[in-house]
C-alpha cells in the first residue's frame, strides 16, 4: 500500500507543470521530505563529483552515532595529524588540538571544515578509511545506486561520485531522522574557540531565503558549485539539489527557483478520519472487536488547486473473524478531490485479536449455560 500512494504522489507531480520550471545546472532534483516525492528532476541520476555536499553523509553517520549513544555532543575529540593534513575549506586545526562533537559539528555545517569532518569519522569509526566504508554501505541501504564515496569531505578523488537524486535520498533521511541537525544547519554567523575563530555559513540561503533550514553547500573546481539546500514553509519542507552549477550565485539562483515553484505548487496535507473509525465485531476472538487505526504514511502531497475540497470514504467490514493481526489491513479510507482518486490509505487492525482455544470456548459455554439457568 505505500507503494501505492507513492505511485499515486509521483503521477500527481509529474502531471503538474514542473516540466515549465527550468534550471541552469545540468543536474538538478526538487524533493519533498515527508513523501519522498520529486516535483521536478533534470538529469538527476547523472554520477558527478558532489565536492562537499559529501558531508551530509559524513553528518548522517555522525547523527546516526550519536542517537545510538555511541557518540556525544560534548564529548572532547583530539585532532589526529591525518586531520589535520585536509585542504581545502577548514578551521585549521593543530594536531592533538580538543574540540567537542558539538563544535566540530558547527564547524562542519557551517563553513565545511575538512578536517573537522575527517575528525568526526575518526570518532565515530576509528578512521577515515572504516568511516567510508560505512558511508557507501549506508548509501546503499538508502538505494543511492549512483553513489560511490572515496572520503569523508569530498575532496576530488578518482571515482568519487553521487547523483542529484542520491543527494536528495541522504539529505531527506538526515533532516526527517535527525532534526536536531538543524541547530547547526540553521547558523549564519558564529564562533569557535571562545569567539577566536569567526564562522560564515556557506550556505547563503540561510540568510537570504525565507524557511531555510539548511544543508550543504559544495565547490571544487572539478565539480563546480554543487548544493542541498532545503527549506520549511507551513508545515512541508523541500529538498533542493543542485549539481555542476557554473558559479555560486547559480547554483543559489536554481535552488531558489526550485523552492519557490515547490512551495507555490504544492501543500502537505495530514489525513484525519473525518469521524471517529468504529469497532469491528470480531468472531470467535479472545475479545468481541477490534479498533481500527489509520497507518502511519497520512501524508498527502497535492497541488494547492486540488487541496482545498478533499472528501474521504471509509470501507471497513461488518465484521472479521479470529485471528486478527495487529497492524494488518482491515480497510481502506479513499480520499478524492472531485471525482480524481488522490490516495487510498490502509486501515489497520490496532490490535491482536488471538482465536479463542477450545477451552476458551467451553468455559464460555458454560459461563452462558450458568448464567441462563
Amino acid at each position: 500500500m505505500k507503494k501505492i500512494v507513492a505511485l499515486l504522489c509521483a503521477l500527481l507531480v509529474m502531471g503538474g507543470s514542473a516540466q515549465a520550471l527550468e534550471v541552469s545546472a545540468p543536474s538538478a532534483l526538487l524533493m519533498e521530505k515527508e513523501t519522498g516525492a520529486v516535483l521536478f528532476a533534470k538529469d538527476e541520476h547523472a554520477k558527478l563529483e558532489p565536492a562537499s555536499v559529501t558531508k551530509v553523509m559524513t553528518l548522517l553517520l555522525t547523527m546516526e552515532a550519536i542517537d545510538s549513544g555511541a557518540l556525544h555532543y560534548d564529548d572532547v575529540i583530539t585532532a589526529s595529524a591525518h586531520a589535520c593534513s585536509m585542504g581545502g575549506s577548514q578551521i585549521w586545526l593543530k594536531e592533538n588540538e580538543q574540540m567537542t562533537v558539538s563544535d566540530m559539528l558547527k564547524a562542519v555545517c557551517v563553513v565545511s571544515a575538512n578536517d573537522c569532518a575527517v575528525a568526526l569519522a575518526e570518532a565515530v569509526s576509528g578512521s577515515e578509511e572504516a568511516f567510508v566504508e560505512k558511508m557507501n554501505q549506508r548509501a546503499a541501504e538508502l538505494g543511492m545506486e549512483d553513489t560511490h564515496f572515496c572520503n569523508a569531505t569530498g575532496l576530488p578523488a578518482e571515482g568519487h561520485v553521487t547523483s542529484a537524486y542520491d543527494i536528495a535520498l541522504m539529505s531527506r533521511e538526515l533532516i526527517r531522522s535527525h532534526p536536531d541537525i538543524r541547530q547547526y544547519t540553521t547558523i549564519w554567523m558564529d564562533s569557535l574557540r571562545d569567539g577566536a575563530s569567526s564562522l560564515v555559513n556557506t550556505n547563503r540561503l540561510i540568510r537570504f531565503y525565507e524557511g531555510a533550514t539548511g544543508l550543504k553547500t559544495g565547490s571544487t573546481d572539478s565539480a563546480l558549485y554543487c548544493l542541498s539546500g532545503t527549506a520549511e514553509r507551513d508545515g512541508m519542507e523541500l529538498i533542493a539539489v543542485i549539481m555542476k552549477a557554473p558559479t555560486s550565485t547559480q547554483r543559489f539562483n536554481d535552488a531558489t527557483s526550485l523552492l519557490n515553484y515547490g512551495f507555490s505548487t504544492y501543500t502537505l496535507k495530514t489525513v484525519v478520519p473525518e469521524s471517529a473509525l468504529p469497532p469491528i465485531p470480531v468472531s470467535l476472538g479472545t475479545q468481541a472487536t477490534v479498533q481500527p487505526v489509520l497507518g502511519e504514511d497520512t501524508h498527502l502531497l497535492l497541488e494547492k488547486s486540488k487541496a482545498g475540497g478533499l472528501q474521504q470514504t471509509v470501507s471497513l467490514p461488518e465484521s472479521l473473524e479470529a485471528p486478527v493481526t495487529a497492524g494488518s489491513q482491515i480497510g481502506t479510507l479513499t480520499v478524492t478531490a472531485g471525482e480524481e482518486v488522490v490516495a487510498e490509505l490502509p486501515i489497520l487492525a490496532g490490535e491482536e485479536i488471538p482465536r479463542v482455544t477450545f477451552g476458551q470456548m467451553l468455559s464460555r459455554m458454560l459461563r452462558t449455560a450458568f448464567l441462563c439457568s
